[in-house]
């Protein structure tokens, strides 16, 4: 291990979720990822008190929490957007719904992610989605992409796109950056920027420089 890595300090994290085994062994995955595990809530309220008494780089909650198990991980990044920017926040959903996914990513919030709970159990997905976040980046779960791409419509413009066009556009939409994407696909980067641009052009998407504002355009695309 380099010097440079040693010193750097733990990313901290405060964790939500009314299940206590689930909660218990997220916070035991985050430790062995090398997170600091600053709180462990049962509910949204308890977590935003948390972040509120000492505020982490990034929350993971779950969507779903007393008392209505409906939207609460939801409604506490929305208050922590407001209240926290800082605070990377990615939202652990049981099951695929593109809709509240894009309504976290569309919420303005920068460092937001919304991943499946099947997720957490490859320790270096959750740490890579966590480390993400917390750097204020989006993150958007495969499942929700590919539903999304794979919607059919009477004229769909992704028949336009090749094979690896349409690689490069799933990776984008995850909130991949151009980097991510060399390394995914074994490709240069002149040869990603290439097909990235090609591909807006074909979806009729104006090219931003910004990561985060690249990832909601191509969401706002695949929404439609």
């Amino acid at each position: 291990m380099s010097q440079t890595t040693a010193s750097r300090p733990a990313l901290r994290v405060a964790l939500a979720d009314d299940a206590a085994l689930f909660r218990q062994g997220l916070a035991l995955l985050l430790a062995d990822a090398g997170f600091t595990v600053t709180a462990r809530a049962a509910d949204a309220q308890a977590l935003l008190r948390a972040v509120h008494a000492d505020p982490p780089d990034a929350v993971v909650v779950d969507i779903r929490m007393p008392p209505t198990h409906t939207t609460e991980g939801l409604d506490a990044a929305r208050t922590l957007a407001s209240t926290h920017p800082a605070v990377g926040v990615l939202v652990l959903s049981a099951h695929v719904e593109p809709g509240y996914a894009l309504e976290l990513l569309e919420s303005g919030a920068r460092g937001a992610g919304y991943l499946l709970k099947e997720r957490v159990a490859d320790v270096d997905e959750l740490g890579d989605a966590v480390r993400r976040v917390a750097a204020g980046g989006l993150v958007v779960d495969p499942s929700v992409v590919a539903e999304l791409v794979g919607r059919r419509r009477a004229h769909n413009p992704l028949d336009d796109l090749t094979e690896r066009e349409r690689e490069v556009l799933t990776l984008m939409a995850e909130g991949r950056s151009n980097q991510a994407i060399c390394r995914r696909l074994f490709l240069s980067p002149k040869t990603v920027e290439a097909y990235v641009r090609t591909m807006f052009t074909k979806l009729g998407l104006d090219a931003a420089p910004d990561d985060n504002r690249r990832v909601l355009a191509v969401l706002a695309f695949l929404r439609r």
